[in-house]
């Protein structure tokens, strides 16, 4: 099955409002054409270079907005700023204020997601819990970012059942926070998305709510390029 097919099909399963990320580190660009050709508008990369590379080459299609999904080092902030629409991986306070800083020197106001980890994984980053809430007024004072969400990447080894109520626990956190910032007045935190679910669990995140799903190889098989690049 072909990536137009593919498209086609994720998006008749899918509900409506669940946005389709289509992750498109080391994929080639006739490939991400024709995904726009099938109504992809949103693409996921995690190398800044490769990034770089790829956006001069799909600058005259129209409406396409671009996700950086990997981390996001500090010294990376400015390049990242300068190609991207949304930034999925603010995973502390001090990637949170520098975005704000460069951002403010850019004159970018940058759609951030902070990536959360509700459950212990040795392998990914991102907010606790408890220092997320702490830093939450910190964080509504940023005035060059909007904060529109959460992200979460589930560790591996977890069943569907497990993987669901995890996705379910981030959502609910963005629900309590969102209460809250509605209360004390934090118009930059919104709230409004929940990054949650890959090709091999994106099922159990739409069923908890996911507003995006990040979707790679179901959309373009593993037909990749080269690496040029260790650092993202």
């Amino acid at each position: 099955m072909g990536v137009s097919d593919q498209v086609r099909r994720l998006r008749e399963e899918l509900p409506a409002q669940v946005r389709l990320v289509a992750v498109s580190k080391q994929v080639p660009v006739d490939l991400m054409r024709e995904a726009y050709v099938a109504g992809i508008r949103d693409f996921g990369e995690s190398r800044i270079q490769e990034a770089r590379q790829k956006l001069p080459q799909l600058a005259g299609l129209e409406g396409i907005s671009w996700h950086l999904i990997g981390t996001l080092q500090s010294n990376k902030v400015r390049p990242a700023l300068e190609l991207f629409d949304w930034i999925h991986s603010v995973d502390s306070w001090s990637l949170a204020e520098r975005v704000n800083m460069v951002a403010a020197q850019l004159s970018r106001r940058p759609k951030l997601l902070l990536q959360v980890k509700l459950t212990p994984d040795p392998d990914k980053s991102g907010w606790l819990e408890s220092a997320l809430w702490e830093a939450l007024p910190r964080l509504a004072a940023l005035p060059q970012v909007e904060i529109r969400g959460l992200m979460a990447i589930a560790p591996l080894g977890l069943d569907p059942i497990q993987t669901r109520d995890l996705f379910g626990r981030v959502a609910q956190l963005a629900d309590s926070i969102r209460q809250k910032a509605s209360a004390a007045g934090w118009g930059t935190i919104r709230m409004e998305e929940l990054s949650m679910g890959m090709s091999g669990d994106y099922p159990s995140a739409v069923q908890a709510g996911a507003t995006m799903v990040r979707l790679g190889q179901i959309v373009f098989g593993s037909r990749l390029l080269p690496l040029r690049e260790n650092n993202p």
